[in-house]
């Protein structure tokens, strides 16, 4: 099953106003009826919690109403419909869309991805020893640039079982495991799709199911950066970061949002393929990040709903 990555999340809000002035303050583009997209067009969608399109809230202080896949081509959705038709109702959708629920009770749905091919420059840095990464009297830092995040990289679920959660993206989506904290949950990533993870989750209290964090690329550290301060500037408060993960080795820097979830800022993300082999350690603060900066225990199981760090 050749799955992407996520190409749209769904929000159900109380304040549509404050979540868009948010969302294009963190870098998305509007693209017009409530959908912020980056450049690759992968978006966050913010409608009225009280519109009567939008599936059922989860029944927690969560306010995502629905994950939409992308999938490489109709073979793969043709797959996914088969495989997930055999236990649970799949909807088909005017558009060819398939909606679902998970085994946690999630809402998601799956399309052909409507992300687009990105041709942009990579962050280059120069290394002592090595090769000159920019072009002599290229100068590097440039405070005017957009730092627009590229493409939506990963969300992270708060889930109240979190080997049935990743056993149904593992043996019925195809999911691969890249890394795992023990008792707290796994790396993922799916067939069509080489970076460390697109998905992961935290096992929490009933209570708290829902989405943790969603996050979106960006060229290198130094627009993650470039961006991070722009938001403080605004007066948006920093939740963690910045800071660099091990598991994945990207850059971070996560903000509180009127989404009633994290959005963080990533970059520099491991590749990966068939030949990894998967590691496993204790979710500590020394394993969560490189720099001990701040600690991490508002991300263990047991902290604070979404939003609320």
């Amino acid at each position: 099953m050749r799955i992407v990555g996520p190409d749209e999340l769904v929000f159900g809000v109380d304040n549509v106003d404050a979540c868009a002035t948010f969302l294009t303050d963190y870098g998305l583009k509007d693209a017009g009826g409530g959908r912020f997209e980056a450049l690759d067009k992968t978006a966050v969608s913010v409608v009225d919690q009280n519109d009567p399109s939008l599936p059922a809230p989860l029944g927690t202080a969560s306010l995502l109403r629905l994950t939409v896949w992308g999938v490489e081509d109709q073979t793969s959705l043709d797959e996914i419909e088969a495989e997930l038709s055999k236990d649970r109702d799949v909807v088909k959708l005017g558009d060819g869309t398939l909606r679902c629920q998970d085994d946690a009770g999630f809402e998601i749905a799956f399309r052909i991805t409507q992300r687009i091919k990105l041709d942009l420059p990579a962050e280059m840095i120069n290394s002592p020893g090595a090769k000159p990464g920019r072009a002599a009297n290229e100068v590097a830092a440039n405070q005017d640039a957009e730092a627009a995040p590229r493409t939506l990289s990963h969300i992270v679920y708060f889930v109240p079982d979190m080997d049935q959660m990743a056993n149904f993206y593992i043996e019925r989506l195809k999911f691969v495991v890249t890394d795992k904290f023990t008792n707290t949950g796994p790396f993922l990533r799916p067939q069509a799709n080489d970076d460390h993870h697109v998905l992961f989750m935290i096992q929490t209290p009933p209570y708290m199911k829902g989405i943790e964090h969603i996050a979106f690329h960006m060229q290198g550290p130094t627009e993650l950066m470039l961006a991070g301060s722009r938001m403080i500037q605004k007066g948006y408060e920093s939740f963690w970061g910045p800071g660099r993960h091990k598991f994945g080795s990207n850059w971070f820097w996560y903000f509180n949002s009127p989404l009633g979830t994290h959005v963080e800022y990533d970059a520099d993300m491991d590749k990966h393929d068939g030949e990894w082999v998967e590691r496993e350690v204790p979710m500590t603060k020394e394993a969560a990040q490189l720099f001990l900066f701040e600690n991490v225990e508002k991300f263990a199981p047991g902290g604070p709903p979404p939003g609320k760090g």
